[in-house]
């Protein structure tokens, strides 16, 4: 029997990102017997266009379809830009309406900005219009995230480091 995997997406490119740090800190709460791995080649994916978007798609987007696809579960930590989704994460889940890579796809959300609320929601629509199956136990805000996670890429607030925790346990009760 294979090992079960989760797939972590930043939606920030910046890889010193708080969401980076978030998705770090996730690597340690991880079981030994699931892979994790985090996605870092958000910025290779082109842009989304409906006429590249058939049986032979860009190599970047065949290669995220087929990571997302093998996966049992997937992990999406985002910061909030201009009161939305971070544009290459919302390209990039652009891509995925047309596949059914998403599809039932158990999901734990993150949102890590200093507000947050826009973008969380708009992930939570975005994932519904993938028909993707967001964990409510596993979606989680945190707001002021530089004053929870220090430069080192370190969770220092008690609080988010719990809440963090809980959605790990969360998201790997959904996945058996």
């Amino acid at each position: 029997m294979s090992k079960k995997s989760i797939f972590a997406i930043p939606g920030s490119l910046r890889s010193g990102s708080s969401n980076h740090a978030i998705l770090n800190h996730i690597s340690g709460l991880i079981p030994v017997d699931i892979n994790y791995f985090i996605y870092n080649r958000l910025a290779a994916i082109p842009p989304f266009d409906p006429g590249l978007d058939n049986e032979h798609p860009p190599e970047a987007v065949a290669e995220l379809r087929s990571l997302i696809t093998s996966a049992d579960a997937i992990i999406i930590c985002t910061p909030e830009y201009a009161y939305g989704v971070p544009g290459q994460l919302k390209n990039a889940l652009d891509w995925m309406v047309s596949s059914s890579s998403v599809v039932d796809k158990p999901v734990a959300l993150i949102t890590a900005s200093l507000g947050g609320e826009a973008a969380h929601a708009a992930m939570q629509l975005i994932l519904g219009a993938l028909s993707a199956r967001v964990i409510p136990e596993a979606a989680l805000l945190v707001q002021f995230v530089r004053s929870k996670v220090n430069g080192d890429g370190v969770i220092t607030d008690h609080e988010t480091e719990e809440r963090v925790k809980k959605l790990v346990e969360e998201l790997l009760k959904v996945i058996g």
